[in-house]
């Protein structure tokens, strides 16, 4: 407030002021001098500011219609796995990640867009000098808290937007609809109870890994990149891993595979599709498995010199996609968390608390690897009803 400025007026007086004369004392008492202060439409009714009514409200009204579009898609459009075989099912999964983008990203740029339209067309420019002042380090007086809000209601009166019922009803359609689907993202995590059938492997606490029935054998399967296909009751060659076939200090990821899965193209597609089944095998080097520490209950999990953890981080559930030879280290590129592959896989840097869940594995008399059971823990994040 300027020292030369005129004298405050009392509560008294400043209680009988209307909106317009707080806002001339405040510009007054601070000093201001208004330079320009136009009207963005003197004449009411022209189809000019109809036009731009109009067009504020159907980027609004596109802001609305894109956030329930999101809403829809999250919860109803098909999102589990379909094989290529069935075109029709394949083509409507194949879209569902698209859809949440496109939908989300409409109702964000629908309600930017609008917001930015609407002061561009409607919030007069206003043009003013100011001395500033902090009043003395005291922080802003009463009567500058009352002209300041007198000026951001006159600012919205002059904006019109009291009579603008239609941009009114669009920007809240827009924004409740992008709120709604801001709402909608945590709410899905609950839509899966990880107690609901617990004992299946579609539940939270087991992975494609869990065999069918005691005794099956589950198989280590490379992904060769070609297609499955099943013609004459012969499917494209699948490749099994063998003890033999990974070099000193390499890594391989595998995924499951079950006799009985060999002519049924959608499990064998679905194998390699399905979030859980990812797998590191790891060979270490010999010096290196002589320096092993394993984990306590888990002594016995690995082959040899091979061992097997799984390829969803304890972080946020990223791929632990790289395995660096020289250090034995497992990295996460999502948020560089890094585990200790010598150190049953615990983190060692990073964000992640958790080692990455090992899976217990051996050979078959024909030299396969194959999974000796399910991992014994929930993989990948955490979840309220985990207790570690």
């Amino acid at each position: 407030m300027s020292a030369e400025g005129p004298k405050p007026p009392s509560e008294a007086e400043l209680a009988e002021m209307d909106r317009d004369q707080l806002v001339k004392l405040g510009g007054a008492l601070d000093g201001v001098e208004i330079v320009e202060y136009p009207t963005p439409w003197p004449v009411e009714g022209t189809r000019a500011e109809k036009r731009a009514e109009r067009l504020v409200a159907f980027w609004f009204g596109l802001s609305a219609l894109a956030g329930i579009g999101f809403v829809v898609s999250l919860i109803w459009w098909p999102w589990k796995y379909e094989a290529p075989d069935n075109e029709s099912g394949h083509f409507w999964y194949s879209l569902y990640t698209p859809m949440l983008g496109i939908t989300l990203g409409l109702a964000i740029l629908g309600l930017g867009i609008g917001v930015i339209l609407y002061t561009k067309k409607f919030v007069p420019a206003e043009v003013a000098v100011q001395q500033r002042s902090d009043n003395d380090g005291a922080g802003s007086a009463e009567v500058d808290r009352q002209t300041i809000l007198a000026h951001l209601a006159d600012a919205g009166n002059r904006s019109t937007i009291a009579r603008r019922s239609l941009i009114k009803r669009s920007a809240i359609a827009g924004a409740g609809a992008l709120g709604l689907a801001a709402a909608a993202l945590p709410v899905a995590s609950f839509i899966k109870n990880p107690w609901k059938d617990s004992e299946s492997r579609d539940s939270l606490w087991h992975t494609g890994w869990q065999p069918n029935f005691p005794g099956e054998k589950v198989y280590m399967r490379r992904a060769t990149g070609k297609p499955v296909e099943v013609e004459h009751g012969k499917e494209t060659e699948i490749s099994l891993v063998k003890a033999e076939d990974l070099d000193a200090g390499a890594m391989e990821t595998v995924f499951p595979f079950r006799e009985s899965e060999r002519n049924d193209a959608e499990a064998l597609a679905k194998a390699l599709t399905r979030v859980d089944n990812p797998v590191m095998l790891i060979r270490l080097r010999p010096t290196d498995a002589a320096k092993v520490v394993k984990r306590a209950g888990q002594e016995d999990f690995n082959f040899g010199d091979y061992y097997a953890y799984t390829k969803i981080c304890s972080h946020v559930g990223c791929p632990t996609s790289l395995y660096e030879q020289r250090t034995n280290r497992i990295l996460c590129p999502c948020h560089q968390s890094q585990f200790d592959a010598l150190h049953y896989a615990k983190p060692i840097f990073g964000p992640a608390t958790r080692p990455l869940a090992q899976l217990p594995i051996t050979v078959d008399e024909e030299g396969y690897l194959i999974a000796r059971g399910d991992f014994i823990e929930a993989i990948g994040p955490a979840f309220w009803e985990r207790k570690s």
